[in-house]
């Protein structure tokens, strides 16, 4: 049996880069990312961050170093993000058995029995970038929170030329660079349990990997017992290929704009069904539970303040997007108020179950193959020509409810005529 080696693959400033791959005019400019609705940082590439602009900060506290650098500014991009992150992902899958993709920019892969993987991740890493031209860093490890901790190494550190294989370390240097860690930045260990860890004396990943497991595990639990073990070289956490489907669902977001109008929110509401539903879909679930929730603005305290929302079970679950979305519509007549100025509306779904494993009802209304088909057809118009081709009429009816996208870059790879060379 093979030891376990783990490579742990990670975009870097990988919103940012994703913005440079159809720009090469900002190749070596600085370049930051906005939240929703143009709020604040929330990525930066290598450049902006050595120009000194924090992660967080408000758009408009920095304006001054944008004009005075010449930064390049983007909304938020997530169809160019999400379409780049399965181009990264399908590459990586070319060169190694079996992959775990752990979010949208980072990625274990299993080099177990694999010869030569310092080699391997520079391999990883030079295709990764000449067919989609994202940078990237690689470290290796003989567990998952080894791998994580060595490729924060390298990235780093330039001397490691962007891979990181811990098995080329004496113990020593090993040692030297747990010791340099805080526990608080280990993968899995947030800032309430460094506390806690601080207080038996614990401050470092060299202490942890050295504790007393067992009395970690009495204080801790399991999980933290398992961060110390893996800290030590035993593999605990082995790679997830299939993704469990997800048993909530939630789609929701702040306006562009505070709204009034009933016809506003249903639109927001129509869209974020039409999603969480082709969401379902995707995982061949079917949701038993429906919730509509609306708010206004807490942070406003000069306007009247409003938080509603209603649940209802549905006589059979299902992921039909038009079934969901006659609900969500009445749900919403009995929650919305008239004379509130709304920021937020969602929708969430729940009491999920597999397709699969569905359990019967006689007397439920069954799904028809033909809304069925409906449905896929639905689903391949919009990956095939981009979302929101075919859309239900309400989702369309108001525009005002969508975000403040003033700096959005066009989404190349997945709308026809995006990118074109003139």
């Amino acid at each position: 049996m093979n030891t376990p080696v783990f490579a742990l693959v990670d975009g870097n400033s990988f919103y940012a880069s994703c913005e440079k791959v159809f720009r090469p005019d900002l190749r070596d400019k600085p370049v930051v990312v906005l939240s929703n609705n143009d709020g604040c940082v929330v990525a930066r590439s290598a450049e902006a961050k050595a120009l000194g602009i924090p992660m967080g900060a408000p758009l408009f506290q920095i304006r001054k170093e944008i004009h005075k650098h010449g930064i390049a500014v983007f909304s938020s991009n997530y169809e160019l993000y999400a379409d780049m992150s399965a181009r990264m992902m399908a590459t990586i899958a070319t060169l190694v058995p079996r992959i775990e993709v752990y979010s949208i920019d980072e990625c274990f892969a299993d080099l177990s029995g694999l010869p030569n993987r310092t080699a391997l991740g520079h391999e990883i890493r030079n295709r990764i970038f000449q067919w989609i031209r994202i940078p990237t860093c690689v470290g290796i490890g003989s567990s998952k929170v080894l791998a994580k901790l060595a490729n924060h190494v390298a990235k780093k550190n330039k001397d490691w030329n962007g891979v990181c294989n811990f098995a080329d370390l004496s113990s020593t240097q090993l040692d030297a660079i747990l010791e340099s860690v805080t526990v608080r930045d280990i993968w899995g260990i947030g800032s309430k349990l460094s506390v806690q860890l601080h207080s038996m004396g614990i401050t470092t990943a060299r202490q942890l990997r050295d504790a007393n497991q067992s009395i970690i595990r009495q204080r801790f639990g399991v999980v933290v017992e398992r961060i110390g073990r893996e800290l030590a070289g035993y593999s605990c956490l082995d790679i997830t290929e299939v993704n469990e489907p997800n048993q909530q669902i939630i789609r929701s977001r702040s306006f562009g704009q505070l709204i009034t109008e009933k016809h506003a929110l249903q639109a927001a509401i129509s869209t974020h069904i039409s999603s969480a539903a082709e969401a379902l879909r995707e995982q061949n679930t079917r949701a038993a539970i429906l919730t509509v929730f609306i708010h206004t603005n807490r942070f406003r305290e000069q306007d009247a303040q409003y938080v509603g929302s209603k649940t209802v079970s549905l006589p059979s679950p299902t992921s039909d997007t038009l079934v969901l979305n006659n609900l969500a519509m009445h749900l919403l007549d009995q929650t919305y108020k008239s004379g509130y100025l709304y920021k937020k509306a969602g929708v969430m779904l729940s009491g999920i179950e597999s397709v699969k494993h569905q359990q019967a009802d006689l007397f439920a209304r069954q799904s028809s193959p033909a809304r069925e088909q409906l449905m896929a057809a639905m689903d391949n118009l919009n990956e095939k020509y981009g979302r929101g081709t075919v859309q239900v009429a309400s989702a369309i009816q108001n525009e005002d409810w969508r975000m403040c996208r003033e700096r959005l870059s066009p989404a190349y790879t997945t709308q026809p005529g995006a990118w074109i060379v003139k």
